[in-house]
């Protein structure tokens, strides 16, 4: 028996590959499977199923590709209405993949669909489950938001999911293993560990969701305050998982089209689409193209580009850094951003070859950032996460969040210096990018974040919210 875990840390997210005996399963895959197929080839193993614990809502899935390339079934809990042929289990319904078994087992609460995988082994041995977004290590997930727009409130979401853990996985063997669908860093929790497997007798006395240390009542009201709201683009993936999408395969050929100069400007003006730059972050700070956004390969990619993208539909503009145009189609795919028309071919060199304007974005060091006089004074904007401002912050920092930065762009100065800070670098120039095409041009980045500012001594709040936070 073999089971591998591919976590993917731009998402957050873990798929698997499960294979005994010639047979083999994938639970959660990505859109783009080659992975999974390889590791079928490798063993000469034969993909039986993709199992699919709901319809996700992060992420487009790869159960439609991999069951067009494999022949697998796919396979879904009970409550799911899939658009294509699938296999719809029962509660409690075994499948076996050569000799082993994995028993679907109903957990609603995050979704209605929701379902977790228990795998016994050769022996009858209960080995592990995977809890998709029912059971996070240390958190559950959030009730999702395409159930609230079904009409079932997040108290009702919250009070099954209440019930599916603790009636449904916490009786379960604690020697098992517990493989999440994601850990920290997804929007589909709020509390999540970094680690990405752990035993249930670990997660009984450290999940409260586990240790009895909370009611029914407390755990709704809990798990349900202070919900953020999701990234918009969440109900359009969940409806791609549902009916059907295009092979990526497809998505690659018709967006890795190459312009040069003329017919980049051409295409910009002729459509409705915005430029994306990917290069990393001291690259667009030097030079980048009036009224792009950056949105960096080397850094949390997806999760961004869905903040900050609202439609999935949005015709998208590339620049790339040369040999990276498919990396960066295939990871906007990933979260369903499949209308990339095309990307500046020969980069922002082609474009500034040809004398055309470039802006660019101030950087400061910490340590020159610390020198400044009457710091205190300064306009500083902290868009980190509200909890990261809330466990510390510069003193006279304000929290402008990158997810929120829209409706906080009155806050910032158009006649005097914005100073932009996040944790290391990557969510400053985002915002620094969004900032600008909305006309606000007097910003500063302080690079390196809050970390560097750490190793100063610029003044710094105490900590104020717990952990759990």
């Amino acid at each position: 028996m073999k089971v591998e875990q591919l976590y993917t840390s731009c998402l957050s997210q873990g798929a698997y590959y499960i294979e005994s005996n010639g047979e083999a399963a994938v639970i959660d895959p990505l859109r783009d499977v080659s992975q999974y197929i390889d590791l079928a080839n490798k063993s000469n193993s034969k993909i039986k199923y993709v199992f699919e614990t709901h319809f996700h809502a992060d992420f487009i899935s790869g159960h439609l590709t991999l069951a067009n390339l494999t022949g697998a079934k796919i396979v879904y809990g009970p409550n799911a209405d899939p658009a294509f042929p699938s296999t719809i289990a029962k509660d409690n319904q075994t499948f076996k993949i050569g000799d082993v078994s994995l028993k679907a087992i109903h957990t609603p609460g995050h979704t209605l669909e929701s379902t977790s995988y228990l795998l016994t082994d050769k022996s009858g041995k209960e080995h592990c489950i995977f809890t998709g977004d029912t059971l996070f290590l240390g958190d559950v997930g959030i009730p999702d938001v395409a159930q609230r727009y079904m009409g079932v409130s997040k108290e009702e979401l919250a009070g099954t999911l209440y019930e599916s853990v603790n009636t449904k996985i916490k009786p379960l063997p604690e020697d098992i293993l517990v493989y999440p669908g994601h850990g920290a860093g997804s929007a589909c929790g709020k509390n999540m560990m970094k680690e990405t497997v752990d035993t249930l007798a670990n997660q009984k006395t450290i999940n409260y969701a586990l240790n009895g240390s909370l009611s029914k009542e407390d755990f709704v009201k809990q798990l349900t305050d202070n919900l953020p709201e999701p990234p918009a683009y969440f109900p359009s993936n969940v409806k791609l998982n549902q009916q059907g999408y295009k092979d990526i395969s497809q998505i690659i050929e018709q967006s890795k089209k190459p312009l040069n100069v003329s017919e980049f400007k051409s295409t910009l003006s002729s459509s409705e689409a915005i430029i994306v730059d990917v290069r990393h972050q001291d690259d667009f700070a030097k030079a980048h193209i009036p009224n792009s956004i950056f949105i960096g390969l080397d850094g949390g990619f997806a999760p961004w580009v869905g903040a900050v993208i609202s439609d999935i539909f949005q015709p998208i503009l590339l620049v790339v850094d040369e040999s990276r145009e498919e990396e960066a189609i295939t990871r906007l795919s990933r979260v369903g951003f499949d209308n990339v028309i095309g990307y500046l071919d020969g980069g922002i060199n082609s474009w500034q070859k040809e004398d055309n304007a470039v802006a660019n974005i101030i950087t400061i060091s910490a340590d020159d950032f610390h020198k400044k006089e009457n710091l205190n004074k300064l306009n500083i904007y902290d868009v980190r996460r509200k909890t990261e401002y809330l466990s510390e912050h510069i003193i006279n920092a304000e929290n402008t969040p990158l997810n929120d930065i829209e409706n906080h762009l009155s806050k910032f100065k158009t006649d005097q210096e914005n100073y932009i800070h996040c944790a290391g670098g990557y969510r400053s120039m985002v915002a620094n990018s969004i900032l600008k095409s909305k006309g606000i041009h007097n910003l500063i980045d302080v690079k390196g974040g809050f970390s560097s500012i750490k190793n100063t001594d610029i003044p710094i709040s105490e900590y104020l919210c717990p952990s759990t936070l």
